[in-house]
């Protein structure tokens, strides 16, 4: 029935916005943690040496960039979630199964979506300004 092919093919977007989200959310934190450690490191010695500053300007930079793209990424995927779970929630209520999924779970994707993004920001963060303090 093309019902079931419409809601298989929701349901698989939707499995695989999740697996992208996660590749987002790791990369994001792994490099803020990976460029936190490498700056961290060589902060004291950037002082005298000019290279070591070029170097903590531009892993700040490739932290700034790619957490960009992240959050832009997880932005979309929140709107994609949403729109596919609407979908879902018409589907389910022209055929008349619409009380076995609660709307409200909506909200807890949103939540935890904005979650997901403040972790990201705050570690892009920390991995920006603690090798610059301990400078």
């Amino acid at each position: 029935m093309i019902i079931e092919q419409v809601h298989n093919h929701i349901v698989s977007e939707l499995q695989q916005n999740t697996r992208t989200d996660i590749i987002f959310i790791l990369t994001a934190i792994f490099l803020n943690l990976i460029s936190l450690g490498i700056n961290s490191a060589i902060a004291t010695d950037s002082r005298t040496d000019t290279n070591l500053f070029i170097v903590m300007f531009v892993l700040v930079a490739l932290v700034l960039v790619v957490n960009f793209i992240v959050i832009f990424g997880l932005l979309k995927g929140k709107q994609t979630r949403f729109k596919l779970i609407n979908g879902l929630l018409k589907m389910y209520n022209d055929q008349n199964v619409a009380g076995y999924y609660d709307s409200t779970l909506l909200l807890n994707y949103n939540v935890r979506y904005n979650l997901f993004i403040f972790a990201v920001v705050f570690t892009g963060a920390v991995a920006i300004a603690i090798p610059f303090i301990v400078r």
